[in-house]
């Protein structure tokens, strides 16, 4: 044997067994020595021993190949029979995407499946696993649900049946918890000063016609106040609430309303794979953020997401002035608190939020505490330039003005934040300086949505006002000094009013009339409101621009479309919404145009028949039921197309909830 050449395992057992007679054969050699005879006996044994282990090793030998033979044969068809006879879809394809072998279960679950088929034609699942290169995916076909696992080196699908455990997944999604608080949002106001007979009949028939929908739809409902219910049901119920867009909102409004007392319901609901008492402050964060957004809706709270439904109607003043009064008082002993408070309004603030942001700077005045406004010289924009230049002529407030890099500087663990005209921590002017505050009060009147600012020590939110120059205003009033606002401060808010209600057109309650008048008296300017809200020759022909692209997409509603890459100013994509609905025949107005900072804006407005606010909440925007508008990244174009399937879908779930009822 050649040196390092190595000895395979079997041939080395074959030597080992073959030792015993080398060893014998050795002795008798020995033993012939002296013993002849007896060594030739011993040779011939030894010879028939050797033979016959050689015959029983050959025959085990065959004995053991016939059944390895056998094995690999049951084996080979045991395979080839689960290949093609398991419950397990198989198919095989080439490097052009095309069907090149596939089992009885494959066709079974593809009826059309054929050889030479493109994996698109099949499913665009499979092409869509090939192109991303993953693993595995589930595949829906009718009832039935399956695991798609890819073998991406091999070519191959493999489809296994998931549809009786998707089908016990669901039905424990299906019976999952559902917790829900239900609230009148007016009853205490519509019902007093009403006689008890009328007041027994109108809590008898909300009370049973809320019954009457929880046992149509499996939900249990407890009565626990007389303005408050608490009700029970499961994600499956759900569903089918949320397809009906809950009707019975419209039901309960209508159903009052005959007896000559509008009542509205406000619900709140949680939901998920949250614990039972995490689903229950889900319900009733979930109810408070619908009284915020004016009631008259349906909050849902899943798994960290919101959806809305209702809000349709146009909220009603119900804020009191003892509310009001209160709300004062609080602020007051804030800012006496505080070593000093700094105001900010929103981004690319408007007259609203300057005329607040003045009308609270008084109010810091009137309480001997030093006050600033946050507004950034790049915030500036057009819509309240000239009541910035009618500011740069007094000076005691022009210096009342700071950047963000002064505020900074003024901020200590005493420092009071007022946030007018806005609540979301994303909209403020500078959304940095928010981290810097312990202390901060929100007062603002636009619908509460989902993005809040947090902490908040007092929180003045009135989706009923008319604008958060007329809630600063009532504010001014109750303050017990007789200190006068100065005619600029008093024109300021009243602009904020007058630009928000359209001329107190729109949103208008006798509250707002009373603010106009108590800062009439004040001094407020008419003529220099007309002033800052008249428009120059330049602006006109530029808003002329932005209408001669309107078209009348559907119904009503009407889309302006400004030139690609051409820089509007928001206060002008405004102005155009506002001249756009004043057509005749026009129920909506949106105006879609390219700001400085590269995003795109959509302003819309109705006259009321239309929610506005739904549709660009649909678009990642919000306001109210007749004034509202979002910011998007794409372009114009791709914006208007994303505005045309809003106002679709807005106008379907419209329709259904007319057939609905």
């Amino acid at each position: 044997m050649e040196s390092g050449q190595q000895v395979s395992p079997e041939r080395e057992r074959r030597i080992v067994r073959f030792i015993p007679y080398l060893l014998i054969v050795g002795l008798l050699l020995v033993v012939a020595v002296r013993e002849p005879v007896i060594s030739a006996i011993g040779a011939v044994v030894t010879a028939l021993l050797f033979g016959l282990h050689l015959f029983e090793e050959r025959r085990a030998r065959r004995a053991w190949e016939t059944y390895v033979a056998g094995i690999s044969m049951q084996v080979e068809e045991t395979g080839q029979d689960a290949l093609t006879n398991m419950p397990i879809g198989i198919l095989l394809y080439d490097e052009e995407t095309l069907v090149t072998w596939f089992n009885d279960p494959m066709r079974d679950i593809f009826d059309d499946v054929a050889m030479g088929q493109t994996l698109n034609e099949l499913d665009p699942l499979f092409i869509e696993m090939v192109a991303t290169n993953e693993d595995q995916a589930t595949l829906e076909i009718g009832d039935a649900v399956y695991r798609v696992f890819s073998n991406h080196e091999n070519r191959t699908f493999y489809l296994f049946d998931m549809t009786e455990e998707a089908q016990v997944e669901q039905q424990l999604v299906d019976n999952q918890t559902v917790i829900g608080v239900i609230y009148l949002d007016n009853y205490d106001e519509m019902t007093q000063g009403i006689e008890d007979q009328l007041r027994s009949e109108l809590n008898s028939r909300v009370t049973q016609l809320l019954n009457h929908w929880a046992a149509e739809h499996g939900t249990y409902i407890k009565r626990t106040a007389s303005d408050r219910y608490f009700i029970v049901t499961t994600e499956e119920n759900l569903r089918i609430l949320e397809r009906s867009k809950f009707t019975i909102l419209d039901t309960v409004r209508e159903e009052t309303s005959q007896r000559g007392v509008q009542l509205t319901l406000s619900i709140g609901i949680g939901c998920g794979s949250d614990p039972i008492p995490a689903l229950g402050q889900m319900a009733q964060s979930s109810l408070d953020l619908a009284l915020g957004r004016g009631g008259d809706q349906v909050v849902i709270k899943r798994d960290g997401k919101v959806r809305f439904y209702g809000g349709k109607t146009n909220p009603t003043e119900k804020r009191t002035r003892v509310r009001a009064r209160v709300i004062a008082n609080s602020l007051r002993d804030l800012m006496q608190e505080s070593s000093r408070v700094l105001i900010m309004g929103h981004k690319n603030p408007d007259m609203d939020a300057l005329g607040s942001a003045i009308g609270i700077l008084k109010l810091a005045e009137m309480n001997d505490k030093e006050a600033h406004i946050v507004l950034p010289p790049e915030e500036i924009g057009r819509g309240i330039r000239r009541m910035m230049d009618e500011i740069a002529e007094v000076p005691q407030l022009e210096t009342r003005f700071v950047n963000a890099f002064q505020a900074d500087q003024l901020i200590d663990d005493q420092t009071l934040l007022v946030v007018v005209d806005t609540h979301k921590p994303s909209l403020v002017v500078v959304p940095a300086l928010l981290d810097r505050f312990e202390h901060m009060v929100v007062i603002d009147h636009h619908r509460r949505g989902e993005d809040f600012i947090e902490d908040a020590v007092l929180v003045y939110l009135e989706p009923y006002a008319s604008s958060t120059s007329e809630l600063v205003t009532e504010l001014i009033e109750y303050q017990p000094t007789n200190q006068k606002l100065a005619m600029l401060e008093a024109t300021a808010l009243l602009a904020g009013i007058i630009v928000d209600t359209k001329g107190f057109a729109l949103r208008t309650g006798s509250r707002t009339f009373d603010a106009a008048s108590y800062l009439r008296s004040q001094g407020a300017d008419t003529v220099l409101v007309q002033e800052f809200l008249s428009q120059d020759l330049e602006t006109y022909v530029e808003q002329s621009h932005i209408l001669e692209r309107s078209e009348v997409y559907t119904e009503g509603m009407a889309i302006a479309t400004a030139e690609p890459g051409v820089i509007h100013d928001q206060v002008l994509i405004a102005q155009a919404a506002d001249q756009l609905l004043s057509l005749r025949g026009i129920r909506a107005a949106f105006v879609i145009a390219e700001l400085q900072d590269g995003r795109t804006a959509i302003s819309a407005r109705s006259l009321g028949d239309v929610n506005v606010q739904l549709i660009m909440e649909t678009l990642g925007g919000g306001g109210h039921l007749t004034n509202a508008a979002t910011q998007m990244s794409e372009s114009v174009v791709t914006v208007a197309d994303a505005l045309r399937k809003a106002i679709d879908q807005y106008l379907e779930d419209e329709t259904k909830g007319e057939e609905s009822e």
